[in-house]
């Protein structure tokens, strides 16, 4: 019996020793002021991973290339001074979008042109190009019942012009011609 109290005893005086050790070392970080040398702001993620290379740079990226994702693709060829696209979506049971105007850049932001009535901006995040979750309107004109563009993400596949130009949509109908 007496052993079980010597025992219980010097635990006590060990959690005691450790919380005391505990507030010490709180009470110590409380008080210390600024080291005195300017703290650096922690670089941006991003950032460090593009510098890193483990991401491209979407400011240096070219847009061009064709992209994919399920049954999803989208194409952006050189034209003239500035790039053309072209979208098809298709869902199955047909249900299809497809779509072709030109696209600007301004640094991350793509400005696609499908028409008047179906002008919107979209991501460009370096190999992946993500529409807005709603599109105008008048973007259903160029889709099937009930299909649409909105929140259409694509990764890319290839840089290749040629690969990029030759994509068509269900009709055979190709969407981002060279030249054109």
């Amino acid at each position: 019996m007496r052993g079980r109290r010597a025992l219980r005893a010097l635990k006590g005086r060990r959690a005691l020793r450790a919380v005391k050790g505990w507030l010490a070392l709180l009470l110590l970080a409380a008080c210390s002021g600024p080291s005195g040398a300017p703290s650096e702001a922690a670089p941006d993620l991003e950032q460090a991973a593009i510098r890193a290379g483990l991401i491209p740079d979407p400011e240096s990226t070219d847009i061009a290339g064709l992209y994919a994702r399920d049954t999803d693709r989208l194409c952006i060829v050189r034209a003239g001074g500035g790039y053309r696209a072209g979208a098809f979506v298709d869902y199955g049971d047909a249900l299809t979008c497809s779509a072709a105007g030109p696209v600007a850049r301004a640094g991350e932001s793509l400005s696609f042109n499908f028409g008047p009535d179906c002008q919107f901006d979209a991501r460009f995040e370096g190999d992946r190009i993500v529409f807005p979750g709603r599109v105008p309107a008048g973007c259903a004109r160029r889709c099937a019942r009930r299909a649409s563009l909105a929140a259409l993400e694509v990764d890319r596949l290839s840089d290749s012009p040629a690969e990029a130009a030759a994509l068509r949509d269900g009709e055979g109908n190709l969407l981002c011609p060279l030249g054109g």
